[in-house]
Protein backbone atom coordinates (compact mmCIF):
# COMPACT_ATOMS: atom_id res chain seq x y z
CA UNK A 1 0.00 0.00 0.00
CA UNK A 2 1.42 3.24 -0.82
CA UNK A 3 2.93 5.30 2.16
CA UNK A 4 0.19 8.32 1.45
CA UNK A 5 -2.65 5.86 1.98
CA UNK A 6 -3.63 5.19 5.44
CA UNK A 7 -6.50 2.62 4.40
CA UNK A 8 -9.09 1.01 2.15
CA UNK A 9 -12.20 0.75 2.13
CA UNK A 10 -14.29 -1.40 -1.09
CA UNK A 11 -11.55 -0.62 -2.90
CA UNK A 12 -11.72 3.26 -2.27
CA UNK A 13 -8.13 5.03 -0.72
CA UNK A 14 -8.06 6.27 3.04
CA UNK A 15 -5.30 8.90 2.52
CA UNK A 16 -2.78 9.72 5.34
CA UNK A 17 -3.83 13.23 4.71
CA UNK A 18 -7.34 12.68 5.70
CA UNK A 19 -6.32 11.04 8.96
CA UNK A 20 -4.32 14.33 9.65
CA UNK A 21 -7.02 16.30 9.11
CA UNK A 22 -9.16 14.40 11.18
CA UNK A 23 -6.44 14.93 14.16
CA UNK A 24 -6.13 18.55 13.61
CA UNK A 25 -9.63 19.14 13.89
CA UNK A 26 -9.91 17.03 17.02
CA UNK A 27 -6.78 19.07 18.53
CA UNK A 28 -8.53 22.43 17.72
CA UNK A 29 -11.51 21.37 19.85
CA UNK A 30 -11.70 22.45 23.78
CA UNK A 31 -10.16 19.77 26.18
CA UNK A 32 -7.38 18.96 23.32
CA UNK A 33 -4.85 19.71 26.02
CA UNK A 34 -5.71 16.10 27.13
CA UNK A 35 -4.92 14.36 24.25
CA UNK A 36 -1.72 12.67 24.10
CA UNK A 37 1.19 14.18 22.28
CA UNK A 38 1.90 13.82 18.87
CA UNK A 39 4.49 11.00 17.93
CA UNK A 40 4.19 9.05 21.32
CA UNK A 41 2.91 5.74 21.80
CA UNK A 42 -0.46 7.13 22.88
CA UNK A 43 -0.52 9.64 20.00
CA UNK A 44 -0.07 6.73 17.40
CA UNK A 45 -2.64 4.83 19.29
CA UNK A 46 -5.39 8.12 18.54
CA UNK A 47 -4.26 8.40 14.96
CA UNK A 48 -5.38 4.78 14.71
CA UNK A 49 -8.40 5.01 16.55
CA UNK A 50 -9.17 8.28 13.98
CA UNK A 51 -8.58 5.44 10.83
CA UNK A 52 -11.01 3.05 12.68
CA UNK A 53 -13.69 6.02 12.39
CA UNK A 54 -12.70 7.11 9.16
CA UNK A 55 -13.16 4.00 7.62
CA UNK A 56 -15.68 3.11 9.67
CA UNK A 57 -17.82 5.64 7.92
CA UNK A 58 -16.90 4.66 4.47
CA UNK A 59 -18.31 1.09 5.38
CA UNK A 60 -21.68 2.57 6.55
CA UNK A 61 -21.52 4.60 3.56
CA UNK A 62 -20.95 2.14 0.64
CA UNK A 63 -23.29 -0.44 2.75
CA UNK A 64 -26.29 2.56 2.72
CA UNK A 65 -25.89 3.25 -0.62
CA UNK A 66 -25.99 -0.52 -1.88
CA UNK A 67 -29.61 -0.67 0.15
CA UNK A 68 -30.54 2.56 -1.28
CA UNK A 69 -31.19 4.22 2.24
CA UNK A 70 -31.14 8.09 3.24
CA UNK A 71 -31.13 9.58 6.77
CA UNK A 72 -35.09 9.95 6.31
CA UNK A 73 -36.85 8.40 9.18
CA UNK A 74 -34.23 7.09 10.91
CA UNK A 75 -34.47 6.48 14.52
CA UNK A 76 -33.14 8.93 17.00
CA UNK A 77 -29.65 8.29 18.86
CA UNK A 78 -31.14 8.14 22.05
CA UNK A 79 -33.43 5.29 20.65
CA UNK A 80 -30.51 2.96 19.98
CA UNK A 81 -27.94 4.52 22.73
CA UNK A 82 -30.43 5.03 25.43
CA UNK A 83 -27.56 5.29 28.07
CA UNK A 84 -24.05 4.89 28.57
CA UNK A 85 -24.24 1.04 29.28
CA UNK A 86 -25.73 0.86 25.51
CA UNK A 87 -22.75 3.18 24.03
CA UNK A 88 -20.51 0.43 25.75
CA UNK A 89 -21.94 -2.33 24.19
CA UNK A 90 -21.74 -0.19 21.05
CA UNK A 91 -17.89 0.28 21.62
CA UNK A 92 -16.51 3.80 20.60
CA UNK A 93 -16.38 3.54 16.92
CA UNK A 94 -20.01 2.33 16.17
CA UNK A 95 -21.72 4.46 18.95
CA UNK A 96 -19.56 7.42 17.22
CA UNK A 97 -20.33 6.72 13.70
CA UNK A 98 -24.43 6.36 15.17
CA UNK A 99 -24.27 9.85 15.55
CA UNK A 100 -24.82 10.44 12.05
CA UNK A 101 -28.44 9.62 11.23
CA UNK A 102 -27.57 7.76 7.56
CA UNK A 103 -25.77 5.28 10.51
CA UNK A 104 -28.83 4.94 12.12
CA UNK A 105 -30.74 4.52 9.18
CA UNK A 106 -28.55 1.36 8.21
CA UNK A 107 -28.59 -0.12 11.77
CA UNK A 108 -32.43 -0.14 11.88
CA UNK A 109 -32.36 -1.75 8.63
CA UNK A 110 -29.98 -4.52 9.23
CA UNK A 111 -31.58 -4.99 12.74
CA UNK A 112 -35.09 -5.17 11.53
CA UNK A 113 -35.77 -8.61 12.21
CA UNK A 114 -34.33 -8.99 15.51
CA UNK A 115 -36.89 -10.24 17.73
CA UNK A 116 -37.42 -11.68 21.62
CA UNK A 117 -39.29 -14.47 22.55
CA UNK A 118 -41.88 -14.60 25.30
CA UNK A 119 -39.80 -17.23 27.29
CA UNK A 120 -37.01 -14.60 27.39
CA UNK A 121 -38.74 -11.60 28.91
CA UNK A 122 -39.92 -14.12 31.43
CA UNK A 123 -37.01 -15.89 31.99
CA UNK A 124 -35.15 -12.01 32.50
CA UNK A 125 -38.20 -11.07 34.73
CA UNK A 126 -37.53 -13.88 36.86
CA UNK A 127 -34.03 -12.98 37.19
CA UNK A 128 -34.24 -9.34 37.82
CA UNK A 129 -37.55 -8.86 39.44
CA UNK A 130 -36.78 -5.12 40.73
CA UNK A 131 -35.47 -3.90 37.18
CA UNK A 132 -38.28 -2.18 35.95
CA UNK A 133 -39.94 -1.74 39.14
CA UNK A 134 -41.36 1.87 40.22
CA UNK A 135 -39.61 4.04 42.77
CA UNK A 136 -41.70 4.49 46.10
CA UNK A 137 -41.87 8.19 46.93
CA UNK A 138 -40.99 8.75 50.73
CA UNK A 139 -42.65 10.62 53.81
CA UNK A 140 -40.26 13.25 52.87
CA UNK A 141 -40.46 13.65 49.35
CA UNK A 142 -37.66 10.94 48.26
CA UNK A 143 -37.69 8.06 45.87
CA UNK A 144 -36.85 4.87 47.35
CA UNK A 145 -35.98 1.84 45.15
CA UNK A 146 -39.08 -0.61 45.43
CA UNK A 147 -38.65 -3.38 47.76
CA UNK A 148 -41.84 -5.19 45.45
CA UNK A 149 -41.50 -6.39 42.27
CA UNK A 150 -44.17 -5.45 39.57
CA UNK A 151 -46.28 -8.46 37.51
CA UNK A 152 -45.03 -9.21 34.47
CA UNK A 153 -47.84 -8.04 32.89
CA UNK A 154 -46.95 -4.87 33.87
CA UNK A 155 -43.66 -4.47 32.59
CA UNK A 156 -43.55 -6.97 29.85
CA UNK A 157 -43.21 -4.27 27.04
CA UNK A 158 -40.30 -2.26 28.93
CA UNK A 159 -38.35 -5.99 29.26
CA UNK A 160 -39.28 -6.33 25.82
CA UNK A 161 -37.97 -3.16 24.26
CA UNK A 162 -35.09 -3.70 26.78
CA UNK A 163 -33.97 -7.40 25.45
CA UNK A 164 -34.53 -6.44 21.78
CA UNK A 165 -32.66 -2.77 22.12
CA UNK A 166 -29.34 -4.79 23.64
CA UNK A 167 -29.44 -7.81 21.13
CA UNK A 168 -30.04 -5.52 17.64
CA UNK A 169 -26.69 -3.84 19.19
CA UNK A 170 -24.96 -6.61 19.66
CA UNK A 171 -26.24 -8.04 16.09
CA UNK A 172 -25.43 -4.59 14.69
CA UNK A 173 -22.15 -4.56 16.26
CA UNK A 174 -21.03 -8.17 14.74
CA UNK A 175 -22.27 -7.52 11.16
CA UNK A 176 -20.34 -4.10 11.26
CA UNK A 177 -17.27 -6.33 12.74
CA UNK A 178 -18.01 -8.90 9.62
CA UNK A 179 -18.08 -6.18 6.89
CA UNK A 180 -14.99 -3.78 7.87
CA UNK A 181 -12.82 -7.42 8.01
CA UNK A 182 -14.12 -7.74 4.70
CA UNK A 183 -14.00 -4.02 2.91
CA UNK A 184 -10.58 -2.80 5.19
CA UNK A 185 -8.03 -3.30 4.47
CA UNK A 186 -5.02 -0.89 6.39
CA UNK A 187 -1.57 0.34 6.03
CA UNK A 188 0.79 -0.41 8.58
CA UNK A 189 0.76 2.52 11.13
CA UNK A 190 -2.44 2.36 11.09
CA UNK A 191 -3.71 -1.03 11.95
CA UNK A 192 -6.58 -1.18 14.57
CA UNK A 193 -5.50 0.16 17.77
CA UNK A 194 -6.27 -3.01 19.95
CA UNK A 195 -4.32 -4.90 17.07
CA UNK A 196 -1.83 -7.28 19.35
CA UNK A 197 0.37 -7.27 16.54
CA UNK A 198 0.82 -3.82 16.15
CA UNK A 199 4.16 -2.03 18.55
CA UNK A 200 1.86 0.51 20.31
CA UNK A 201 -0.66 -2.05 22.05
CA UNK A 202 1.42 -3.07 25.26
CA UNK A 203 -0.07 -3.29 28.50
CA UNK A 204 1.76 -1.28 31.26
CA UNK A 205 1.12 -0.26 34.42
Amino acid sequence: MSPQLAATVAGTPVSVAEVDAAEGRLRNRPGAAALPATGTSEGRQLRRWLTQLIVTQRVIDVEAAARGLTARGAPTEDDLLPDATARLEMGSIAAAVLAEPRARALFADVTAEIRVSDDDVADYHVRNPLRFAAARRGRQGWHTPSLTGPPLDEVRSAIADHLRGAARRRAFRVWLDARRATLVQLAAGYEHPGDPRQPDNTHRH
